[in-house]
């Protein structure tokens, strides 16, 4: 059986930067002094039970008492102030207003309901090594997208994007690759990495500063540590805290509004008892649970359950999206002299092509469109009376996994529970 990943549902409640937040500052502190004379037991009785309310209002503990019977007023009691008044209008007691909500709108990433303010936060893309030696890899289970797509020598490698999630640990870092950097430009985002071929590093100088902010560990290493328990090339590590400073430094701006739509997860009752997909790479299987009870994606590297050492949290994404690109040898050019020895790919990123999109425990077949470097990759309905219509997906982390055409990935899909409606899309 597997365990139901630690992730909470939404992520604006472990956000440290979440500004829709708000404090309310300490009331002033009273004094009440009250004397008490023979005839005044009455009196006394209600100005303590004045004052210990006021008292603990102050001290921010909370008082529950019983609503009083409903009394007609006296003569004394509507002489001193207007019938109809809220209670202590008329005496000047002071009022605490209520704070204005803060409307809230879908992240540009994953869709997570956020402030205003919160969604113009730039984007983070940070390279992220799968070698046998990097594993398991810190900040995949807080990445609002995760992709992952060949490289050479049959080993993958991960894009790990954040803009509502946060990652005390993000690593181990490696370089870039030029359809990683395609993939990313879509977002304007700090991209870090270190080093990378020499296509994508030209690629980065040419767009550094207009759709991508280059971040190469070679330049900011002060933001990018290599830590002392693993050995080089898998030991350069981040965190969101410095990468965000480094972003701040740079200029980094805000990120562009959503590409995609969003709901809501399918109410219970509407979910699947269960289901599954594997994705083979030639130096990793990734597979998935669909988890009812939480509308989740479990994730397993070699049939184990992937689990992020820097929070202890399941990778447990709410979308999979299967996205099938042409993969060919990456052949030498001027000054690419180590692309065919190194074994370096080559991959359609732009263009169109078979997708595969689960979500609520379901599967949509579907298209993917990439126009350019900078145009985002959309997701539409490949056939039935919705095609070409494009896919909501629903709020919360997504994985893209990029595979070559003819993959033989392994579907398993069990038939919804019930019937149910899904939320508008926002």
């Amino acid at each position: 059986m597997v365990a139901s990943p630690r992730v909470p549902e939404t992520r604006p409640c472990r956000r440290r930067r979440e500004t829709a937040r708000q404090r309310l500052g300490p009331g002033a502190r009273r004094t009440l002094t009250t004397r008490v004379g023979p005839a005044g037991a009455a009196r006394w009785l209600a100005v303590s039970l004045v004052a210990a309310l006021l008292l603990a209002s102050c001290s921010g503990q909370s008082v529950r008492t019983a609503a009083p019977a409903p009394t007609s007023p006296s003569p004394a009691a509507s002489a001193g102030g207007v019938v109809g008044e809220p209670p202590g209008a008329a005496s000047g007691a002071p009022t605490t207003p209520s704070p204005t909500p803060v409307p809230l709108v879908p992240a540009p990433t994953d869709g997570v309901l956020e402030s205003p303010a919160a969604a113009e936060r730039p984007v983070i893309a940070v390279m992220i090594d799968d070698a046998p030696a990097a594993r398991p890899q810190s900040g995949l289970a807080e990445a609002d997208i995760l992709f992952q797509a060949p490289a050479e020598g049959g080993i993958p490698r991960y894009m790990a994007l954040y803009q509502s999630g946060v990652a005390p640990s993000i690593g181990p870092i490696r370089s870039s690759r030029l359809y990683f950097v395609g993939w990313a430009a879509a977002w304007n985002p700090l991209y870090a990495h270190v080093g990378g071929a020499p296509n994508a590093l030209a690629a980065l100088d040419a767009m550094n500063g207009t759709s991508i902010w280059n971040a190469d560990e070679f330049r900011w290493a002060a933001y990018m540590p290599r830590i002392t328990t693993r050995v080089a090339p898998h030991n350069v590590y981040s965190s969101s805290q410095q990468l965000d400073d480094l972003a701040a430094r740079l200029g980094v701006p805000p990120a562009p509004s959503p590409a995609w739509t969003f709901v809501d997860p399918a109410p219970p009752a509407a979910r699947p008892a269960g289901g599954s997909l594997v994705v083979p790479y030639p130096a990793g299987v990734i597979s998935y649970a669909y988890d009812p009870s939480t509308d989740r994606y479990l994730r397993s590297v070699d049939g184990a359950p992937e689990i992020d050492p820097g929070t202890g949290a399941r990778v447990a994404p709410y979308d999979v999206v299967v996205v099938y690109v042409q993969v060919g040898p990456l052949l030498n050019a001027p000054g690419q002299a180590t692309n065919q020895a190194k074994g370096r790919l080559e991959i359609g990123y732009t263009g169109s092509g078979q997708a595969l999109v689960l979500r609520d425990g379901i599967a949509i077949e579907a298209r993917w469109k990439k126009a350019s470097d900078t145009a985002p990759l959309l997701l539409t309905q490949a056939a039935g009376p919705n095609a070409g219509a494009p896919i909501p997906l629903v709020r919360g982390q997504i994985a893209i996994q990029v595979v070559p055409i003819g993959t033989p990935v392994t579907l398993s899909v069990l038939p919804r529970m019930a019937p149910g409606s899904r939320s508008t899309p926002a």
